[in-house]
């Protein structure tokens, strides 16, 4: 089904399919959906497909600014959307694998290129990486996902305003005064960044035990995980939820000082980090033992952008958001230099993390196109 979007000259088609490893839900839902966007008569022989691990890319901002410029765009959710506490890596790259297919078979798509947008660019590199190196394992206990091995390589990734993986903004923005994960309130007052008498701004001591605290912070929860799922294992539970609390502290969105930008100061995403870290609202508010394993964790998650980048030599963009207050210019750094590919662009857009303010994303959609029309078009 298709039909006219907001946009003139635009066209939307609904697509639901099933995936290797899914059917379609009682309810009738598809385990993969999206909306493809191109313009109106037009075949695009070029494509773009974007995906994160939970949220919905189906109308993704930049859908109709790419569409009108000639170039088929791809919102498409796995069976994740809105499951994150369910999210199996392997699972997730077999169903951006049916878009892809689409792209290719159905579509007649000659150039398919990934976008990575926030937590999907290291979802994306995971992807193009097991299509041409296949690396990624299972859950332990669990088979690996029918037609992990046959996913077909894109030709191109682009990374916009992204981080180097769910693992590593988690640990960058955890609380590193938390003492205890089961009492949100117990709190180390040497390490507490909301304390005025630590700053900001921050001396390199305080940011040099904060940042060591919260990649220990990581790896206790990560120690406590393992031994808890062989705990309810044992007695006959597959798994169990709990939470991750306090999850708005990076020292950078509070203190404009450190990895100078054009950022708005004492912002996040969820607005004040003071209150935003004492709400119920962040990444990883909502875990299992085995999506902390599997998402979350440094030492264990596959969700780790680097990994994967070392394997992708296609051409590869990487954009920058310079006033993004998550996601900062190291993050774009590490990214682009941890790609294989020998052409290869990294280049910054004055911005938040969506875009959002007047020309942004105009220019971010002119930056993408222009850098396929020089290669593919």
């Amino acid at each position: 089904m298709s039909r006219a979007a907001g946009t003139p000259g635009v066209v939307r088609e609904f697509i639901g399919l099933a995936s290797p490893t899914g059917r379609r839900a009682g309810a009738g839902g598809h385990p993969c959906q999206g909306l493809y966007h191109r313009g109106v008569g037009r075949k695009p022989k070029v494509a773009v497909i974007a995906t994160h691990y939970q949220i919905d890319f189906s109308e993704h901002y930049l859908a109709d600014y790419l569409a009108t410029r000639g170039i088929g765009f791809l919102g498409w959710n796995t069976r994740f959307r809105g499951f994150e506490n369910s999210f199996l890596l392997d699972h997730a790259l077999v169903d951006i694998g049916v878009g892809v297919h689409w792209l290719r078979d159905t579509q007649s798509v000659e150039t398919v290129v990934l976008l990575g947008n926030s937590g999907g660019g290291s979802l994306m590199a995971a992807y193009q990486a097991q299509a041409v190196d296949p690396h990624v394992t299972a859950v332990a206990g669990m088979r690996p996902a029918a037609g992990l091995t046959d996913l077909l390589p894109a030709d191109g990734y682009v990374a916009s305003a992204a981080h180097p993986g769910r693992p590593d903004v988690l640990t960058a923005w955890m609380d590193a005064a938390v003492v205890d994960e089961n009492d949100p309130v117990a709190s180390d007052p040497d390490l507490d960044l909301f304390i005025e008498r630590n700053g900001p701004p921050y001396s390199p001591d305080f940011l040099k035990r904060y940042r060591a605290a919260q990649v220990a912070r990581n790896n206790a929860i990560t120690d406590w995980v393992e031994t808890e799922l062989k705990r309810v294992r044992a007695a006959g539970f597959s798994d169990r939820p709990f939470s991750v609390m306090r999850t708005w502290a990076d020292p950078r969105m509070v203190d404009p000082t450190i990895e100078p930008t054009t950022r708005q100061p004492n912002l996040c995403y969820a607005g004040l980090p003071a209150k935003a870290n004492r709400s119920a609202h962040g990444i990883a508010a909502a875990c299992t033992l085995r999506s902390w394993l599997a998402m979350w964790s440094l030492r264990t998650a596959q969700t780790r952008a680097e990994p994967h980048l070392t394997r992708i030599t296609c051409p590869a963009l990487v954009i920058n958001a310079e006033a993004d207050t998550g996601v900062f210019p190291s993050d774009a750094q590490r990214i682009y230099d941890a790609l294989a590919s020998t052409d290869k662009s990294l280049c910054s857009i004055n911005t938040d993390h969506y875009f959002t303010t007047p020309g942004a994303r105009s220019e971010q959609a002119d930056t993408i196109a222009k850098w396929i029309a020089k290669r593919w078009r």
